[in-house]
């Protein structure tokens, strides 16, 4: 079940300068007792919200047993809807909820934001060591398509021609930084 935008805003408090959530005191018709709703407003009324954090740094919450991740959650209640696709962290750090770190992009748009995968050798995404061809070898990702873009002698022409391409097919300046180490 999708928790409405009206429900959220209800709940809970967005300031999007800071990316925070903070629980809202919820009404009595909200609990079956007035223990229970006595119990709660103390407990969780005025404080952050969703600081549950998953391994790769996303912060997430539950709401009438349903989880939610924090930065979907910011969206719905600054802009009154679920995003339409996926929300891209712009800085790559998965618990910056602030909005103007937030936007809603299809898949292939968020990847071209990525950070580098911890496996990659070459130091560049899309730049890797050829065995077979004792070169370096440069390819890119662009209209769902692959392309290769070359074999060099050097690892620094081939990093040349990803960065070129990165350009020409529209990749955020951001893509390929070093990822955010997530503190457990």
């Amino acid at each position: 079940m999708m928790i409405s935008p009206e429900t959220l805003r209800e709940l809970l408090d967005y300031n999007p300068e800071t990316g925070d959530l903070i629980w809202r005191e919820r009404p009595l018709e909200m609990f079956k007792t007035e223990r229970d709703w006595n119990a709660w407003n103390a407990r969780n009324a005025g404080k952050k919200a969703f600081t549950a954090t998953i391994s790769r740094g996303y912060k997430h919450g539950t709401i009438f047993k349903n989880g939610v991740y924090a930065h979907r959650a910011a969206w719905v209640i600054h802009h009154g809807r679920w995003p339409v696709h996926n929300i891209d962290h712009i800085n790559g750090d998965p618990s910056d909820n602030r909005i103007d770190n937030l936007r809603d992009v299809n898949q292939h748009e968020n990847m071209r934001n990525a950070s580098i995968p911890k496996h990659n050798k070459s130091g560049v995404i899309g730049v890797h060591w050829s065995k077979a061809s004792n070169k370096w070898t440069a390819q890119i990702t662009s209209g769902g398509r692959r392309i290769h873009l070359g074999v060099f002698d050097s690892k620094e022409d081939a990093i040349s021609a990803r960065k070129d391409a990165e350009v020409k097919c529209g990749y955020s300046p951001n893509h390929g930084r070093e990822p955010v180490s997530v503190i457990d």
